[in-house]
């Protein structure tokens, strides 16, 4: 609906004028002066695509580590990824929140719980142990791990050097929601133990197999997605391609998503998480979808195209892209990324929509 089918108030129409602050007055507003932003052509976000570089990133997350303390208060060393479009707020869209967070040598970021619903994705390091309601889980790069909602978990580090990995929560789409709870656990964590195969992932990290006494959860009970295995399905989706069989998302290009092996739905109820890889000099189609998305590069480099913007992109590079914004993905070298959305909640709501156009070869 465009602007010139709204009826606003005559100043000149004394009655009109009235009637208006009749209107203030009583605590309404008329639908017809504010149809045109309640119910536009087609999405209108507040939020703007944008890059972060992680050569800008990484040195501010160091530098955190030596000055801000790890502990009760801060509870995490979290850098969120502000956008430049909602100012004031730590969101990276309106639905997504993402951050960088950095565990240093010997160190604890104490247990807590929350209703986000909450991962890890690992970017380099080693030597730290994730310990969710209990079960302790090794963080490696490439892995993702899950902190579903109101699941106890805190980090211990045992290694010699830092870690550094992506936080992504659905911390803005619970605050609008009004549907937050936090509790503080124990200073530490519960197990300092460091099994190189959690419990989780001995119950049900077996593909295809499913413990029979274990119930239904609306989140994955496999905290731990390993990069190994991520690696093996990426790779046998462009083998097979190569040998001239179905698998890959488009020419060049595979991805898989990260799922729940108790309902094949979603691993987390109100995020979606995926892996996507390019061959080099591959190129995507053109794509756009109601709702939002951040994504990674974790390893190569390449170019994207967000609306009429190309930009460089490099390894660690994050990116927002906002509702209903042309996003295409190229390849300059072998490129992995990392990408979670909203598309969960669009999709329950029954307002899901993607449009694509066109699939070409850099």
């Amino acid at each position: 609906m465009t602007s010139d089918t709204v009826i606003a108030p005559e100043e000149t129409d004394p009655e009109l004028r009235k009637l208006y602050d009749g209107f203030t007055a009583a605590g309404l507003i008329p639908l017809w002066t504010e149809i045109g932003d309640l119910m536009p052509l087609s999405p209108q976000p507040e939020a703007v695509p944008h890059v972060w570089q992680w050569d800008t990133l990484l040195p501010l997350a160091r530098r955190a580590g030596d000055l801000v303390p790890v502990g009760r208060g801060g509870e995490r060393r979290a850098i969120a990824l502000a956008n430049p479009g909602l100012p004031g707020r730590p969101y990276a869209t309106p639905n997504l929140w993402a951050a960088v967070q950095y565990l240093g040598p010997r160190e604890v970021a104490p247990a807590h719980r929350h209703s986000q619903g909450a991962f890890r994705f690992i970017l380099e390091g080693e030597g730290v142990w994730t310990v969710v309601n209990g079960d302790a889980v090794e963080m490696c790069p490439g892995d993702l791990l899950l902190t579903p909602s109101m699941h106890w978990h805190g980090h211990h580090h045992v290694g010699d050097e830092p870690m550094v990995w992506l936080d992504g929560l659905d911390i803005p789409l619970v605050h609008r929601l009004d549907a937050g709870f936090f509790e503080f656990g124990e200073n530490g964590v519960s197990d300092r133990s460091t099994p190189s195969r959690s419990r989780n992932e001995r119950l049900w990290g077996h593909p295809g197999l499913r413990p029979i006494a274990a119930p239904d959860s609306p989140n994955s009970p496999l905290m731990a997605y390993r990069w190994a295995d991520t690696d093996d399905a990426l790779t046998a989706q462009l083998e097979l391609e190569d040998e001239g069989h179905p698998g890959v998302i488009e020419p060049g290009h595979a991805g898989i998503r990260f799922t729940n092996p108790a309902t094949g739905r979603d691993a987390l109820a109100s995020l979606r998480t995926e892996m996507h890889r390019l061959r080099p000099g591959a190129r995507t189609a053109t794509r756009r979808t109601v709702g939002s998305s951040v994504w990674q590069v974790f390893r190569g480099s390449g170019t994207v195209t967000l609306d009429d913007r190309v930009i460089e992109v490099a390894e660690g590079d994050l990116i927002a892209v906002p509702s209903w914004c042309a996003m295409t993905i190229g390849a300059h070298t072998q490129l992995d990324l990392f990408t979670f959305n909203d598309a969960p909640v669009y999709e329950a709501l029954n307002l899901g929509r993607t449009e694509t156009t066109g699939s070409t070869r850099a």
